[in-house]
């Protein structure tokens, strides 16, 4: 792989886990709006969230 698929590929990977974000937000608004914050689920898009806004995070810090 050269440097130029390399850098394709980090920026899919960087557009998959910010739509992976969005898509994860509006689910947590809907549970939210329906008054089920305390589920399972609930709390399991949280935590992916917060893995999903870390990975974000790092992937601004490296230009991405």
């Amino acid at each position: 792989m050269n440097d130029q698929e390399r850098l394709e590929a980090f920026e899919a990977f960087a557009r998959d886990v910010r739509d992976e974000l969005e898509q994860t937000n509006a689910r947590m608004e809907e549970l939210r709006v329906a008054g089920r914050v305390k589920t399972a689920t609930y709390r399991q898009l949280f935590a992916l969230r917060m893995t999903l806004k870390d990975i974000d995070r790092r992937l601004e810090e490296h230009g991405l």
